[in-house]
């Protein structure tokens, strides 16, 4: 995949320039501390656009402390994150958002007392181009933009499966399909970069095999670069072309799936000795 960068050119105006060697996520040397206690140690992590990555390793080994890095939740004590070549080190998450980064959380956070529907809608907010003047007066371009995001929400919807449920409370639903509705609603952010955080959390057999098809799709239709956590190893395996695996706050081992399981670094952090 090629990523761009805008410059002025010689005449002083801006233009695009395609960049084959710039990466969508890069994590240079990063630390963080929470006070003694050293959560990641200098941490690097590069991800090419469109691929599907793996982060694993231990409990407490650092995964969601990334996630946090990426999405604008956290700071880095020391290190850079980098976006298509942008810093975006210490970015506010809505910001982060509105470039193209999204996620789903460990613990579901959906608006339980909002329709599904609505919650996709929220998704949209970062989108938007009409005024909160134009919204409170109803004016067109409002109106406009409302009618595409019910229509682009519904899309959504049908396509994790979930169209007929769309005027049920959130809260109401089966938990595998408030996992969906959190993809979509992710989703409606239009993110270049979607990173999952334990998706096949509480799936069973036959249910994590229906995720694996459905991330691989979502993949290629959207056009994204996914970057998820996750402890069911057979998900991991079945999707990921990359794997990065930490173990207490350090990268211990990087590659394929299929070499990356059998180094003795890693079967160590997961068996022991």
């Amino acid at each position: 995949m090629r990523n761009s960068l805008t410059r002025l050119n010689h005449q002083g105006l801006l233009e695009r320039v395609w960049c084959m060697d710039i990466p969508l996520l890069r994590l240079d040397r990063v630390d963080v501390r929470f006070g003694g206690l050293l959560a990641l140690d200098g941490f690097n992590l590069v991800l090419p656009e469109g691929g599907l990555y793996g982060l694993i390793g231990p409990n407490g080994a650092g995964k969601t402390t990334v996630f946090n890095l990426i999405s604008g939740f956290l700071t880095p004590t020391r290190g850079d994150v980098f976006f298509s070549g942008r810093n975006i080190t210490g970015e506010s998450p809505h910001r982060l958002t509105a470039l193209g980064v999204a996620r789903t959380f460990q613990n579901i956070r959906l608006f339980e007392a909002l329709t599904v529907l609505d919650n996709v809608l929220v998704g949209f907010h970062c989108r938007r181009r009409a005024t909160w003047l134009e919204a409170m007066l109803l004016l067109p371009r409002y109106r406009r933009e409302e009618r595409g995001h019910r229509r682009r929400a519904l899309a959504l919807l049908e396509e994790v499966g979930l169209k007929d449920q769309a005027r049920e409370r959130a809260g109401d639903l089966p938990y595998g399909l408030q996992r969906r509705l959190e993809i979509a609603r992710a989703l409606a952010t239009g993110p270049r970069l979607l990173l999952l955080d334990e998706p096949a959390a509480g799936l069973n057999p036959q249910e994590t095999k229906e995720l694996i098809d459905f991330l691989r799709e979502l993949r290629t239709r959207h056009s994204l670069t996914l970057l998820l956590i996750e402890h069911n190893l057979r998900l991991v395996m079945g999707l990921c072309e990359h794997l990065t695996v930490l173990d207490h706050g350090l990268s211990i081992a990087a590659g394929p799936p299929a070499q990356v399981r059998r180094q003795p670094e890693v079967i160590r952090a997961y068996l022991g000795e």
